[in-house]
């Protein structure tokens, strides 16, 4: 099969063509304007599948360093900023979950965990998806770092599952067998967690600050207590909807705990390299629920972690450098992250929230509510980044909110959910996104369409039950 699709290479370029040469908008700079203009043709052109995910964010690297818009007039300076998305610290943090679910696979040590959870959830493919929702679920009000959470602790063991029951990533028709039906499952889970709790995502904390400049005071406790109805609703109702739109192959496994228990018997003890994973992931685990209080960050924590399983040769040098989707990973990931800041930076994102100020600013709160959080949420697509999409929209759209009438807990609430579950629609949209994406088990296609239709099914949940359990609360 062809790498570049010739026809739909052209398409992408006659649209950034047409995007670079119609009329600058009032109050957009030129330079704000042609960045807009790469960054929408790249997201089309993966969309189209024009090329390699990896090729078409390296062709909009190079356009964005030749044209200059991030520096004009200082080729030196374009270069250097059109880099800056690999030196972000959460970019290394993807890319090193790869290698830290190499060591689970390496080991055995996942297939042992895979075994574990198969014989206590495993009769059915739906009981496997709520079993690891429940451990992301478990794990989120102590770890801000939901691509810590979700990339370095779940998705090994997810991977794992599925491999086990036949699902390979690199065998394309045994994909829809268990592993894409998991690997959707488990990062939406994920999504709904860090909706939960203040603590559930490293943008939450941003949205308190945020509301408390408005006068708007929200708690850890208050959080907890608006997200605990609508995210439980969401995480009994997720599974079995995608269960029902995206089916996998392999429904009953009734057997499964019988044949886990015997997989565990044949395994025997824990193996050396087992146990120095095992140490490995609690003190992984130890240091991403603690380290703040040392001021160890999670990416720190995580090239400990290699570095230790490097040291005791639980990985060589060769396993990390053959894994080809944490490196594929950084490198597309980077390029997004670099193109959605640097349109905040030129002003882009905030002439866009202008825009949306002056569209709502006559309606009735009644109205003015749904439109906000609907346009919040789906405005998602354009940002590669959760942190920077809450950094350029939350304040504005809940100053303009509560200015038209919407009680501001709710507004500032919902908000601040929506922060979280907007994740869904893209494989670009939240932290986790790129390290289950790159497992390979659910193709760009499948992932924007069920993404797409989760994502109404939990604006839905958040919105009206979220809505009438915060009326319930007396937050408004």
């Amino acid at each position: 099969m062809k790498e570049i699709n010739i026809r739909n290479v052209a398409i992408t370029i006659a649209i950034a063509v047409l995007l670079w040469f119609i009329p600058v908008p009032k109050g957009v700079t030129e330079d704000a304007w042609h960045l807009f203009a790469i960054f929408a043709a790249t997201i089309l052109g993966i969309i189209l599948k024009a090329a390699p995910m990896g090729t078409m964010c390296m062709l909009a690297l190079g356009v964005t360093a030749l044209t200059q818009v991030l520096a004009p007039g200082d080729a030196g300076k374009s270069i250097t900023k059109a880099l800056t998305g690999f030196g972000d610290k959460v970019i290394w943090l993807i890319g090193i979950s790869f290698f830290i679910a190499r060591g689970f696979i390496k080991t055995g040590l996942g297939n042992r965990i895979a075994f574990l959870f198969i014989r206590i959830f495993g009769k059915s493919s739906l009981g496997l998806a709520y079993g690891l929702g429940l451990a992301d679920l478990c794990l989120a009000p102590a770890i801000p770092s939901n691509t810590a959470r979700g990339g370095g602790i779940i998705y090994p063991i997810m991977k794992s599952m599925a491999i086990n029951f036949g699902s390979l990533p690199d065998k394309e028709e045994t994909h829809r067998k268990l592993g894409s039906f998991l690997t959707l499952n488990s990062y939406y889970m994920n999504l709904i967690a860090s909706s939960m709790f203040l603590t559930g995502t490293a943008s939450n904390p941003m949205c308190q600050k945020f509301a408390a400049n408005l006068g708007i005071n929200i708690t850890w406790m208050s959080w907890a207590e608006a997200g605990f109805l609508p995210g439980l609703v969401a995480f009994f109702v997720v599974p079995f909807v995608l269960y029902k739109l995206y089916p996998p192959e392999l429904k009953k496994t009734e057997d499964a705990p019988k044949v886990a228990s015997q997989k565990l018997k044949e395994m025997g003890p824990i193996s050396k390299n087992e146990w120095l994973m095992l140490l490995a992931f609690f003190i992984l685990l130890g240091l991403w629920i603690f380290g703040g209080a040392l001021s160890i960050d999670a990416t720190t924590t995580a090239f400990m972690g290699l570095t230790l399983l490097l040291l005791t040769s639980v990985l060589t040098w060769e396993d990390v450098k053959s894994e080809k989707g944490a490196w594929d990973t950084i490198v597309w990931f980077a390029v997004l992250v670099m193109m959605a800041s640097s349109l905040n930076d030129l002003g882009f994102i905030g002439w866009f929230s202008g825009l949306i100020k002056t569209e709502i600013s006559g309606l009735s709160w009644q109205v003015a509510f749904p439109v906000i959080v609907i346009v919040y949420f789906f405005s998602h697509y354009i940002f590669a980044s959760a942190t920077a999409h809450v950094a350029a929209m939350y304040a504005a759209l809940l100053g303009v909110g509560v200015a038209v009438g919407v009680p501001p807990m709710l507004l500032a609430m919902m908000l601040g959910f929506v922060g979280s579950i907007y994740g869904v629609l893209t494989q670009y949209g939240h932290g986790p996104a790129p390290v289950f994406f790159g497992s390979g088990y659910v193709d760009l296609k499948a992932w924007w369409l069920r993404g797409l239709e989760i994502g109404v099914v939990l604006l839905i949940i958040y919105m009206v039950v979220g809505g009438l359990w915060m009326k319930v609360l007396g937050y408004y």
